[in-house]
């Protein structure tokens, strides 16, 4: 019955998962971001090459 008592109250893992799933947001943010601004970038990368 401790044990059991013990287990419910043990909430190391779900800290674990907390901070998983906070850093798989800041990921997905930050890819997000990069994929929003790579193609104007590339963009002014080509025009810089062209006009060089």
């Amino acid at each position: 019955m401790k044990f059991v008592a013990r287990f419910l109250k043990d909430e190391s893992g779900a800290t674990a998962i907390e901070y998983g799933l906070i850093a798989a947001l800041i990921s997905v943010a930050i890819i997000g971001g990069v994929s929003a601004t790579g193609g104007g970038v590339s963009d002014t990368f080509n025009t810089i090459s062209g006009n060089l």
